[in-house]
C-alpha cells in the first residue's frame, strides 16, 4: 500500500544518531532521531525536543570538561568524597544526569557544516528548523511536498510514518585515557522503519495548535519524522506517543502460566501517536521565511 511513497520518502529523510553517556553509568547508549528536507537548500525540519537535545550538547559537554578538572584538584585529599558530592551538587549532576552528548547527521550533505538550529517560538509547538549552508553538495535527492488541502485530513485515513528506531550503528568507542566517548571511522548502518496508523482524531495541544492523532504509536527514533499518505504527500511529523487507559484492568485474576496457576494483574492501555499537523509545519515554514512546495 505504502510502498511507492516509502521509497520517495526515503530520498530526502534522514537519521540523526547520537551518543551519550550517564554518570553513574559506565556503557555508551546509542540513539536515534528524524528529520527530513523540505527543499533543496538544505532546510529540514524534525521535533524541537530533537533540536533542544542537540542544542544542549555543548553545554552538557563543557559541564562534563569543568567537573573533571576541578575533581582532578583534590583527586588525593583526605576529605575526596564530601568534596566530590559538593561539587557534583554545584553543577547540578545526579545519577542517571547526561554527562557526554555527541550528534551526527547521516549523508544529509557533503563537507564540515554545522548547522543552524532555529526553535519553534511556542515550546508547546514540537517543530524545529535545521538549516544546513555553505556545504558542497545534497547528499538526498529530492524534498518533501506538504498537502495543500488539510480538509483532506480526516478520522479513518489511513496514513504512514517513515524514521528511524531500534540503532545498530556501532561507529563508536571510549578513550579510557582522556575518559571520552567518539565517534569512529567505521561505516554508519542504518535502516528505515515505516508504521501505518488510523488517523483517530483531531486534537489540538495546550496552545490550540492542530495536532494528528493516530491508531498507532510512533517509536522511539520516529521522532521528526514525516507523516505521509500513499501519494508520499506529507500530512504531518510524528511527535509524541500517547498512552489512553482503557479500562480493561485485571486485577490477581488465576491464569494457567507454564502449567501453573498464577494470580496476574494488568492494567490496559492503548499508545496512540501524535503528529504535529501541516499546518502547523507550513505557518513556521512561512514565519521562517523558508522555501517549500505544496500540492
Amino acid at each position: 500500500m505504502f510502498a511507492d511513497a516509502v521509497e520517495r520518502i526515503k530520498t530526502f529523510t534522514r537519521p540523526i544518531h547520537s551518543i551519550a553517556r550517564f554518570y553513574g553509568h559506565a556503557p555508551i547508549v546509542p540513539g536515534s532521531a528524524t528529520l527530513f528536507f523540505v527543499n533543496e537548500l538544505g532546510d529540514a525540519i524534525t521535533c524541537r525536543h530533537v533540536a533542544n537535545n542537540i542544542v544542549r550538547s555543548d553545554k552538557i559537554n563543557a559541564n562534563y570538561r569543568s567537573y573533571r578538572g576541578k575533581e582532578g584538584e583534590f583527586q588525593n585529599h583526605p576529605d575526596r568524597a564530601r568534596l566530590q558530592r559538593e561539587l557534583q551538587q554545584k553543577l547540578g549532576i545526579k545519577d542517571d544526569t547526561i554527562k557526554q552528548l555527541y550528534h551526527q547527521y547521516i549523508r544529509c550533505v557533503e563537507g564540515d557544516v554545522t548547522p543552524e538550529i532555529v526553535l519553534h517560538a511556542n515550546e508547546h509547538i514540537d517543530l524545529a528548523l535545521i538549516r544546513f549552508r555553505n556545504f558542497t553538495r545534497p547528499l538526498y535527492s529530492s524534498y518533501a511536498t506538504f498537502l495543500k488541502d488539510s480538509s483532506r485530513i480526516k478520522p479513518g485515513r489511513t496514513l504512514c510514518r517513515l524514521g528511524y528506531p531500534f540503532p545498530g550503528f556501532t561507529n563508536y568507542g571510549y578513550d579510557n585515557y582522556r575518559d571520552t566517548a567518539y565517534w569512529t571511522d567505521e561505516q554508519t548502518r542504518y535502516m528505515s522503519f515505516p508504521l501505518d496508523g488510523m488517523i483517530t482524531r483531531l486534537m489540538q495541544n495546550k496552545s490550540s495548535s492542530p495536532e494528528i492523532e493516530l491508531s498507532t504509536p510512533g517509536l522511539v527514533g520516529q521522532s521528526g519524522g514525516p507523516l505521509f499518505d500513499t501519494n508520499g504527500l506529507i500530512y504531518g511529523l510524528q511527535s509524541a506517543t500517547d498512552q489512553l487507559h482503557l479500562g480493561l484492568d485485571i486485577e490477581d485474576k488465576e491464569f494457567l502460566v507454564n502449567n501453573r496457576r498464577k494470580k496476574v494483574s494488568n492494567y490496559a492501555f492503548l499508545q496512540v501517536g501524535i503528529c504535529v499537523h501541516v499546518d502547523a509545519i507550513k505557518d513556521f515554514l512561512r514565519t521562517n521565511s523558508v522555501k517549500f512546495y505544496e500540492a
